[in-house]
């Protein structure tokens, strides 16, 4: 039933009607919307606006001496089809210009972080210490797979840190090959596993680029494709790993695939309390004192370098949560959201 489009055009014929032959043109439009309402008749048989309509015209035709027949209003303009070579011409290998085009406005963008011992901060908000020994998926959907491996932070100690992050930039048609990134303690790489620094021949093989922001300490991925950038950091000896995603990107996944701490944190079974590092007063304390020095706000990012300090006696995991929170000073959509506080 297409009565909405018979009402939008007569209030369209209608609109701006002025001048000595407003009349005129006014019947024109009621023949119009009447002639439109009985080419729709069939399907609109039980629509109640489509009968009100009709004899809403009915009344008005009476009301301004209308004609039956006569002269109607001419057809409005269609909006021009979308200009398909244009969109071409923006490239369909940048998310953020194609999400643009299609919907006029600019995509949405979401952040998760995996740090320290390790520390997990979900793409909702939500922050977890995760016991996780072994591989980990950190993310798995339809364009990205990202898998962590933590071992002992010491021999026998409960706490693990992030010593593998493995990285696969899935296969997409017009724009990348699929592109493998591994990165290990003392091995950060600011090329892909095959050697290439982007997505390849295709054209738009340069929407997916590595670089080293810091030899051996700092590399940033940014896949323009998926409008995703990564960050992969090491500070003493672990690794962490910093995404902002388009969130459409990072919902881009089924049921089989519900196993993502970025996604649903840990599971209950691998989380650690905080609180559990800092019984022995003196160490705590110090702790916290280089932790200050980095960190000036007690939020998450603070306990957890707090938490990390004491049970690994490393000073250099200041710089783990330092580089988590610089990161997500730059990719988090809304800045409010920077500091959490538990």
């Amino acid at each position: 039933c297409k009565i909405l489009r018979c009402n939008s055009e007569y209030v369209a014929a209608t609109l701006n009607l002025r001048g000595s032959n407003r009349n005129a043109a006014y019947c024109n439009a009621l023949r119009s919307y009447s002639h439109c309402t009985r080419k729709t008749a069939r399907t609109c048989r039980g629509d109640l606006a489509y009968h009100s309509a009709v004899h809403g015209i009915e009344d008005l035709m009476i009301q301004n001496n209308c004609s039956r027949e006569g002269p109607t209003s001419p057809p409005r303009p269609r909006p021009p089809a979308p200009n398909r070579q244009g969109f071409k011409s923006l490239d369909t290998c940048n998310y953020e210009k194609s999400f643009l085009y299609k919907h006029g406005q600019p995509p949405s963008y979401q952040h998760c972080a995996a740090f320290g011992d390790p520390h997990i901060r979900t793409f909702h908000d939500d922050f977890h210490t995760c016991r996780v020994e072994g591989s980990w998926p950190l993310l798995d959907n339809d364009y990205l797979f990202v898998q962590a491996t933590s071992s002992p932070v010491a021999k026998g100690s409960n706490a693990t840190v992030t010593s593998k992050l493995t990285i696969i930039f899935k296969n997409m048609k017009e724009c990348i090959d699929q592109k493998v990134y591994q990165a290990e303690i003392d091995n950060l790489p600011a090329a892909f596993e095959d050697g290439s620094v982007n997505g390849g021949e295709r054209p738009g093989g340069s929407s997916l680029a590595i670089r080293e922001r810091s030899p051996g300490r700092h590399v940033e991925i940014r896949a323009e494709y998926i409008g995703t950038t990564i960050a992969v950091r090491q500070a003493g000896r672990q690794l962490s790993f910093s995404i902002r995603a388009a969130e459409e990107v990072a919902r881009a996944f089924t049921e089989e695939q519900d196993l993502q701490l970025c996604v649903g944190g840990c599971p209950r079974s691998q989380r650690i309390s905080r609180s559990e590092c800092c019984r022995g007063r003196a160490a705590a304390e110090t702790a916290r004192a280089l932790c200050k020095e980095m960190l000036p706000v007690e939020d998450v990012y603070f306990q957890s370098c707090v938490f990390d300090v004491v049970t690994s006696g490393d000073a250099n995991f200041t710089m783990a949560a330092h580089g988590a929170l610089e990161d997500a000073r730059v990719f988090l959509p809304n800045a409010e959201k920077l500091h959490i506080f538990q």
